[in-house]
């Protein structure tokens, strides 16, 4: 599990950074999240929150777009891939955690707002992007070139077109969970996880 200091940022000049104070400030963003929303969150609620000065919260997030963001982000840094022996075994490990995650009522409500918020903010959305999804595309890379040591998958040659999969493998296993779970409101219980899970599986060998 990650720490609650996000690596994406870029660290500002002064003092050393407390993860202490990170994990304090991010946590209070989320619980305000959940209490206030998007429109009435502030940074000066989350630093009374958090037990800091607003000037911290400055030094660290040049506002509350990114200091929501990285909020998000810790969240999702929670993911592993751990080995459970083949592709099918590996994806629907990931899709049942990654459901976990968004059960929680913070991931709800800031993903939606931040997602929400990015439609008219293309600063905001490309932050989302470079924080949360391509930190996520880890666990594409990993469980694709897992398989590809198992004989599940063939290595590519051309480099183009294995990022432009990888791309295209993330698009689909996060949108579907993220619609099952959060436009649909249906559960991601292991079921559908494993029906889910064959089809990508199953796409993934046919293609190759």
């Amino acid at each position: 599990m990650c720490s609650e200091s996000s690596p994406g940022r870029t660290a500002r000049p002064g003092r050393p950074r407390s993860p202490e104070a990170d994990a304090a400030i991010l946590l209070a963003t989320r619980q305000a999240l959940v209490e206030l929303g998007w429109s009435k969150l502030t940074m000066g609620d989350v630093a009374t929150r958090a037990g800091v000065a607003k000037t911290t919260l400055y030094r660290r997030w040049a506002g509350k777009n990114e200091l929501v963001v990285d909020a998000v982000a810790v969240l999702f840094d929670e993911l592993e891939l751990p080995d459970l022996g083949s592709l099918a075994a590996d994806v629907e490990g990931v899709v049942l955690q990654f459901a976990s995650i968004l059960e929680r009522p913070e991931t709800k409500t800031a993903l939606m707002a931040v997602v929400a918020e990015s439609t008219r903010d293309d600063a905001l959305r490309g932050r989302i992007r470079s924080a949360i999804v391509d930190r996520q595309k880890r666990l594409v890379l990993i469980g694709r070139e897992r398989a590809q040591v198992r004989g599940e998958l063939p290595y590519e040659d051309d480099a183009i077109a294995s990022a432009r999969h990888a791309d295209l493998i993330f698009d689909v296993v996060a949108g579907a969970v993220v619609h099952r779970a959060l436009v649909s409101a249906e559960p991601v219980d292991r079921e559908w996880a494993r029906d889910f899970t064959l089809l990508i599986c199953t796409g993934l060998q046919a293609t190759a």
